[in-house]
């Protein structure tokens, strides 16, 4: 037929039509594998307040499969970023999502508060207590 009519053209529509569809196939692949690998662990720090000198209220959400024991770690830093607050709060089993208010007792006034993060069981890979040499942590949590 090429040597007849001179047609030596292969058919656009074909190769932008199975482009289409491979592109597809992947993007749906990445979709899925992204939705399966997500970690099904969550924390958001929502707000904090320095209501006194000596202790901070710190409000925070997690989302957790309902079975999981959680542990969340909070810190409190002054102006110099040293530690004045420090505390490790367990969540038991319950309810997927949890809101988490806690009293954390501080050394001094709190000038940054951070949730380091939240893990299934006992929480390690989180920043360790940096308070200043010879300072010793307060009891937690806070009470009037």
């Amino acid at each position: 037929m090429i040597a007849r009519y001179g047609l030596d053209r292969r058919p656009i529509g074909t190769i932008i039509g199975a482009t289409i569809l491979i592109v597809g196939f992947v993007a749906a692949l990445i979709f899925v594998s992204l939705g399966l690998n997500r970690d099904t662990l969550t924390a958001t720090l929502i707000t904090w307040d320095d209501v006194a000198p000596d202790h901070v209220s710190v409000t925070f959400d997690v989302q957790r499969q309902a079975a999981d024991t959680v542990t969340c770690v909070v810190r409190a830093q002054d102006k110099s970023r040293a530690d004045v607050g420090y505390a490790a709060i367990t969540l038991e089993p319950g309810a997927a999502t949890v809101r988490v208010d806690y009293e954390l007792r501080t050394l001094a006034p709190a000038y940054v508060l951070e949730l380091l993060g939240c893990s299934v069981g006992p929480t390690a890979n989180v920043i360790q207590p940096q308070f200043p040499p010879g300072v010793v942590p307060p009891n937690q949590p806070w009470s009037p």
